[in-house]
C-alpha cells in the first residue's frame, strides 16, 4: 500500500505576514485623510508666504498749475445741444493748467456765435480760457470784435470793436470789461477811457471811466 503524498504545509510565520500587511494598510487608510489635509495645509501656507504682498496705490500727487497736456496748431469747436456751433478756438499752442481747469493759448483767435447769431471774434498773443470757453482773458494786442446785428431796422447795433493790451470776454451774458487803458470803435465813433464795462444783448451799455475821450461822427 502506498502512503498519499501530502502537500507541504505553511509555516505559520508566512501565514502571519498578508495578515500584518492588511491590518498596516487598514491603518494607514484611516490616518490618509488627515495626512493629505496637513500636506494641503502646509501647501497653502507655503503658497501664502511665496505669494509677493499686494501693491499699495501710490499716494494721490497734489493738483499744481503744472500743464498735464499741451496742443500745437489747433482748432476746439463747441456745439449747443441743438449741434450748431457755439465758439471755435484756433491757437499755435495750448496748455491745460488742471489746477484752475484753465487753458492757456498762445497766438489765439476766437469766433463765439451769440444767441441770436451774433458773431464776435477776438484775437491776442496770450488767450486764458476757461474748460467752458464761456469766460477768456485776453493779454498782448487784444482786439474784440462784435460785428452788426439787424441792419435797416430801429434795434440795429453797429460794428463794435475793442482793443486793449487786457481785455476780459465772456459770452453767457455777453460782456466785454478791461480795467487797462481800452479803445472802443462804435460804428464811425472813437471811445477811449481807463476802463471799460461793456454788457451786450438787450442791454447794449458801455461803461466807460478814467480819462475819458470820445471822437462821435456826425449824424
Amino acid at each position: 500500500m502506498n502512503a498519499a503524498t501530502l502537500p507541504p504545509s505553511t509555516p505559520p510565520a508566512a501565514r502571519a505576514r498578508p495578515r500584518s500587511r492588511q491590518r498596516l494598510w487598514d491603518q494607514v487608510s484611516i490616518y490618509l485623510p488627515v495626512l493629505l489635509m496637513a500636506l494641503l495645509a502646509a501647501a497653502s501656507y507655503w503658497l501664502l508666504r511665496a505669494t509677493p504682498e499686494a501693491l499699495e496705490p501710490p499716494p494721490e500727487r497734489p493738483v499744481t498749475h503744472e500743464p498735464d497736456y499741451f496742443m500745437q496748431r489747433f482748432s476746439v469747436k463747441v456745439f449747443d445741444a441743438s449741434g450748431a456751433l457755439r465758439s471755435e478756438v484756433f491757437g499755435a499752442e495750448a496748455r491745460h493748467h488742471p489746477d484752475t481747469d484753465t487753458v492757456e493759448i498762445d497766438n489765439a483767435r476766437i469766433r463765439s456765435v451769440g444767441v441770436g447769431g451774433q458773431l464776435t471774434t477776438a484775437t491776442a498773443r496770450r488767450v486764458v480760457s476757461n474748460a467752458e470757453q464761456t469766460a477768456f482773458t485776453l493779454e498782448g494786442d487784444a482786439v474784440v470784435i462784435r460785428e452788426p446785428s439787424r441792419p435797416g431796422t430801429a434795434d440795429a447795433v453797429p460794428r463794435l470793436e475793442f482793443r486793449g493790451e487786457f481785455i476780459q470776454v465772456f459770452t453767457a451774458p455777453e460782456r466785454v470789461v478791461s480795467d487797462r487803458p481800452v479803445l472802443l470803435v462804435r460804428g464811425n465813433d472813437r471811445l477811449q477811457a481807463d476802463t471799460l464795462d461793456y454788457q451786450g444783448g438787450d442791454v447794449r451799455v458801455a461803461t466807460l471811466t478814467g480819462r475819458v475821450r470820445a471822437t462821435l461822427a456826425p449824424r
